[in-house]
């Protein structure tokens, strides 16, 4: 089975709301990234999502942007993302990681390429932003051959056939955005968020974690009345954006979730 779709299955077992936590590989710094995703996983987080730098993340606010454009400059590439994983499962052999990212170094990599590797590197899932339900058929064929999902994104703008199909093509979980604009944004609006995760439910079982303006426990807190997983990523990036070294990166990153990982627990 899937580690994604094990960790879910715990999580609903125990009565628990997942964490998300979201970085970008090899920021603050190449060295930093492995400790800071065990230092994550220290402080409660249930699944990796690794951001997979590019230079024209479109659904990316300015936090994001910036590091992916540092990572770009300090000259991570696929096969680097691969293997922070690699390391990383040296000693991790249970939390899912999802690398999240776009369809062109997917394609420039090579779908079943990029799909070997990511899974002998130890890869759960892949959130493609830019990959539509409609033309996502090969992908997902391509990724599902590797045992790996590809988790789709909704929007409060995706009506019900929408909807459907998105929960139908989605592995593992579905991701959904809580507002339209773009990651880092702060429009949160938790009664909103509540009603069309409601509303995405009656499609499929599938578990759904919202993202997209939870910044600290209190807003985490709020949706998780909702969501099956919170996912948390420009606060944490931004967070840890000047760390002088690895120890200081992980030490930002654990300080951060923990409170965040207390809140969800205590709701």
């Amino acid at each position: 089975m899937n580690r994604i779709d094990t960790r879910f299955a715990e999580l609903k077992a125990q009565g628990r709301t997942g964490l998300i936590p979201f970085i970008t590989a090899g920021d603050p710094s190449i060295e930093a990234t492995v400790p800071v995703m065990h230092a994550l996983v220290d402080a409660g987080a249930d699944v990796l999502e690794l951001g997979v730098p590019f230079s024209d993340p479109m659904a990316d606010g300015p936090v994001i942007q910036l590091a992916s454009e540092r990572a770009l400059a300090r000259g991570i590439s696929t096969d680097t993302v691969f293997a922070f994983v690699r390391e990383f499962r040296k000693t991790d052999a249970r939390t899912p990681v999802v690398l999240m990212g776009y369809l062109n170094p997917f394609e420039i990599h090579g779908p079943d390429r990029y799909a070997r590797e990511a899974a002998e590197a130890g890869v759960d899932g892949l959130l493609l932003v830019d990959s539509p339900p409609e033309e996502s058929a090969d992908t997902r064929a391509v990724l599902e051959a590797q045992g790996l999902h590809q988790i789709c994104l909704a929007a409060p703008t995706s009506g019900p056939e929408r909807l459907a199909r998105l929960m139908q093509g989605s592995r593992g979980y579905l991701y959904y955005v809580s507002f339209a604009g773009v990651t880092g944004a702060a429009h949160l609006q938790p009664e909103a968020v509540s009603e069309a995760v409601a509303a995405i439910k009656q499609h499929r079982d599938l578990p759904v974690a919202v993202g997209f303006g939870v910044r600290d426990g209190q807003s985490a807190r709020a949706i998780a009345r909702a969501a099956d997983a919170v996912v948390i990523g420009s606060a944490l990036v931004q967070t840890m954006a000047d760390a002088r070294d690895p120890a200081d990166a992980a030490a930002r990153a654990r300080a951060f979730l923990a409170p965040i990982r207390a809140a969800l627990d205590a709701n």
